[in-house]
């Protein structure tokens, strides 16, 4: 059941997502948080944002009844399932931190032996096909991934520090934690910690949504290998267990990231926004609040197309802080 906001006044969200002709409601807790796709970089923006406005209201992300994550997305989330506070940006300026054992420091230090054009390729190719089929013909969409992950050469950095980090390695399914992923086999979606899903750790569970193809090789789990959970889509918005007054706050990288960078980038935001309008409209439909953050213009100029690189990480972590601050204003 959606909890009741806190008690404490909350002040309004600018720069969301809201319906045509709808005015932004108050910030309040959400019930529901969801938190997606966005490599190395990505993941620090989201960190600072809900720093930030953990921050400016007092919010406690930690005690959200329900976490969805994808991805970059599935570490901010099992982070703030482990009772963890988001990340702040330090007071000096911006510098890349220590590797100590974290796992957005493990998920960098492998992305540094990759090339990022990899992961653009791979979503460019299978992103944009969520958007027709999520709703209407997922054994379609299913069938679609398989034979385009099947084509794609497995990668050759390794998720194993991530999956055994030990920031992961106490954290447990405790019934509101989600992670997405998907079987490279069957192309389906697995939502790692819903009933009927197959049995995981959380790191394994992670460590399989971050497993980025033609970059790091798959997750094998319960003798199937799993992949990055963006190759189903980048946010799983439909993903959230939400019924009429649910709030939910869906954080998403891609959708406000700069079209010149380029071509494929280009391709994979159209494709990550028509995702999103399908998924948004199948939680509303259950009667749901939904806001939709992407970057601002100042995280987005930080970001830019370089999702995986390591050097963006500490910026994007200040400049998403600054956003969650503005966002409350």
């Amino acid at each position: 059941m959606p909890r009741e906001p806190d008690a404490r006044p909350s002040r309004g969200l600018s720069s969301v997502a809201m319906p045509s002709g709808s005015r932004a409601r108050p910030l309040v807790a959400p019930d529901v948080l969801v938190l997606a796709a966005g490599g190395v970089a990505g993941e620090a923006w989201m960190a600072g944002v809900l720093a930030g406005i953990e921050d400016a209201t007092g919010i406690d992300f930690r005690r959200t009844e329900q976490l969805v994550g994808t991805s970059a997305g599935a570490i901010v989330a099992a982070t703030l399932a482990a009772g963890r506070s988001p990340r702040r940006p330090p007071a000096s300026p911006p510098h890349d931190e220590a590797d100590d054992g974290a796992p957005a420091s493990l998920l960098a230090a492998a992305a540094e032996r990759a090339a990022s054009t990899a992961a653009s390729a791979v979503l460019t190719l299978t992103g944009p096909l969520a958007a027709p089929l999520v709703a209407a013909a997922a054994p379609a969409g299913a069938l679609a991934r398989a034979l385009v992950l099947a084509r794609v050469p497995p990668g050759r950095a390794s998720l194993d520090e991530l999956r055994d980090s030990r920031a992961l390695r106490d954290v447990r399914f405790d019934g509101r934690l989600r992670i997405v992923a998907v079987d490279r086999g069957t192309g389906r979606r697995v939502v790692f910690g819903a009933p009927g899903a197959p049995h995981a750790a959380v790191g394994e569970a992670v460590a399989a949504s971050c497993a980025v193809p033609g970059i790091y090789r798959p997750v094998r789990i319960g003798g199937r290998e799993y992949v990055d959970g963006a190759v189903w889509s980048p946010t799983n918005l439909d993903v959230a267990q939400a019924g009429r007054g649910t709030e939910i706050l869906c954080l998403s990288v891609l959708r406000s990231l700069p079209l010149g960078t380029s071509a494929s980038l280009a391709a994979i935001r159209a494709g990550a926004r028509a995702i999103e309008a399908v998924e948004a409209r199948i939680v509303r439909r259950r009667g749901a609040h939904v806001r939709i953050v992407g970057p601002d213009a100042r995280s987005a100029a930080v970001i830019g197309g370089r999702l995986m690189d390591r050097g963006r990480a500490a910026a994007a972590l200040a400049a998403g802080h600054a956003q969650g601050l503005a966002l409350a204003s």
